[in-house]
């Protein structure tokens, strides 16, 4: 597997994302070479004020994803989350601090986002917040970015524009039709992997990788 690379699309207020995050994890602990890079599909344009029927519908969606992933959807995040009226559902503050927690080590973009999607799914925090956020960025050791994010320093605005451009960017290119998306790479060759690999059997997964 040393040749073979991983880019891993992604959108923080995905559920799928959520669902297939222990799967992306038992891979870079397999040794896949894994990049996280996000699409900024639930912000700007995409983002939206959350209303009883959206509620409704993802909450529909999220106890598909438990059955399916395990991951657990917490009554915490229905109530407090979910179906508090006035919840916006915009991925550009959790993005931003992704990102921040990603500019000396790329990979601590994937400890970040573990962070911020159990504080949603499982405490039922406001991660449209860039207070939570920051919060949750200071008390995982992540100090420096919290700050940045707080600052919203310029450096860390055009990092974020670079990566979710570079993002949409793959997203597009591969013709994906939604998040998560895992673009494998081998001897310089890319190629997008089916998404229901990332809900199924490891070994099965680790075929689809193989066959790639």
């Amino acid at each position: 597997m040393q040749e073979l690379s991983a880019t891993y699309l992604f959108d923080p207020l995905c559920g799928w994302c959520y669902g297939a995050s222990p799967m992306i994890e038992r891979l870079r602990l397999a040794g896949v070479n894994a990049r996280l890079l996000p699409t900024g599909l639930f912000s700007g344009a995409g983002a939206r004020e959350m209303d009883a029927s959206f509620a409704a519908y993802a909450w529909s969606n999220d106890q598909r994803i438990e059955r399916l992933s395990g991951q657990p959807f917490s009554e915490d995040y229905r109530s407090k989350v979910l179906n508090k009226t006035g919840t916006l559902f915009d991925s550009g503050a959790a993005t931003l601090a992704i990102t921040a927690a990603g500019l000396a080590d790329h990979r601590k973009r994937f400890d970040a986002l573990r962070l911020i999607q159990h504080a949603r799914y499982v405490t039922g925090l406001d991660i449209t917040s860039v207070a939570v956020l920051a919060d949750l960025l200071s008390a995982a050791g992540l100090g420096e970015a919290a700050r940045l994010l707080t600052e919203e320093s310029t450096a860390l605005l055009e990092a974020n524009r670079q990566l979710v451009a570079e993002g949409q960017n793959l997203f597009r290119r591969h013709g994906s039709n939604g998040v998560p998306a895992l673009v494998i790479e081998r001897n310089g060759h890319q190629r997008l992997l089916d998404a229901s690999a990332l809900f199924s059997s490891y070994d099965n997964l680790m075929a689809h990788l193989k066959a790639a």
